[in-house]
């Protein structure tokens, strides 16, 4: 796949098929709109693309926004590369470009920069100044212009349609399941282990905290989940903590995992680690040796659910 951080930087010798978003989670209901992108292009005639923005439009159009993301830009980009979608164009968004008309955008980026031989979308989707245009505006401009408009309607699943809110909200409830059914794998954080107060080592359980250095990059419910590392390309499943610590005074949200059966020193690495299963809230015990029990509790529970994957 080709990465354009730019709308000007890209350049073709063929016509694109195209979509554009923010595509947050790249979740199964963007995947059917990449889907049916890549299927267009299967014959070698015209090039996928797809369009993004960076930062998110909210964050920059609304004063107090604090909307959280799915992905880093760099993990955004993996998942794109993995649908096999050509190019990627992830696009400085300001309030500049958000003043474009809609015909504007439509005949100086999709017709001239982008020589747009059709445009593939979701069943909501808007664009132009105040995300005044929609569905029908496009296939007017599509007419006048000269691409096809192909409308994707909403992927359902349980009769409830799949969008990015709806994942942030399952991840704050804690509802990891739900959420990886939506997203079509497992939620991941990715981040450099750095040095703890190394607690866990001293009671048979050394934890690899993780920094991520993104601080837009939504991070799921406190308390404790089954999970699986990518460490140095192979996989090691283990327990992960996310909260603060209350056994010890904690003050400061950590993102701590214990892997079994891993020994090594992984200090400076960086991880990616997937979200699995939830299997309790974060609690305050009375003394370090109740918190220990808990743990080798916890770490039955998760070997159980291991097992049964």
């Amino acid at each position: 796949m080709k990465l354009f951080h730019s709308i000007n930087d890209f350049q073709s010798a063929k016509k694109t098929i195209l979509t554009l978003g923010t595509f947050d989670g790249v979740h199964i209901g963007h995947k059917k709109i990449l889907e049916r992108i890549t299927q267009n292009t299967e014959n070698g005639k015209y090039e996928s693309l797809v369009l993004t923005f960076f930062p998110h439009p909210r964050m920059v159009l609304q004063e107090k926004s604090e909307i959280k993301l799915l992905n880093t830009i760099a993990e955004k980009s993996k998942l794109l590369d993995q649908t096999g979608i050509e190019n990627l164009v992830i696009h400085p968004f300001n309030e500049s470009f958000s003043r474009l008309t809609a015909e504007e955008f439509v005949s100086s980026i999709l017709v001239n920069q982008f020589q747009i031989q059709k445009i593939i979308i979701g069943h909501d989707h808007r664009f132009g100044r105040n995300r005044t245009a929609n569905i029908d505006h496009l296939i007017a401009f599509g007419a006048q212009y000269g691409f096809e408009v192909e409308q994707i309607s909403a992927q359902e699943i349980q009769d409830v349609s799949v969008s990015s809110t709806k994942i942030r909200k399952a991840l704050d409830e804690g509802n990891i399941t739900l959420a990886n059914e939506y997203l079509g794998y497992s939620y991941f954080l990715i981040g450099e282990v750095v040095k703890g107060k190394q607690l866990g080592r001293t009671i048979g359980f050394p934890t690899a905290n993780i920094n991520i250095e993104e601080d837009y990059k939504k991070i799921p419910k406190t308390g404790v989940y089954v999970a699986k590392a990518i460490v140095s390309g192979k996989e090691v499943f283990g327990m992960m903590n996310i909260g603060f610590n209350p056994t010890v005074n904690g003050e400061k949200q950590s993102i701590e995992v214990h892997l079994f059966d891993f020994d090594a020193d992984i200090y400076g690495q960086q991880i990616e680690v997937s979200l699995l299963q939830y299997l309790r809230e974060e609690q305050k015990f009375g003394s370090v040796e109740l918190l220990t029990a808990q743990l080798h509790q916890d770490k039955k529970d998760a070997i159980a659910f291991i097992n049964q994957l």
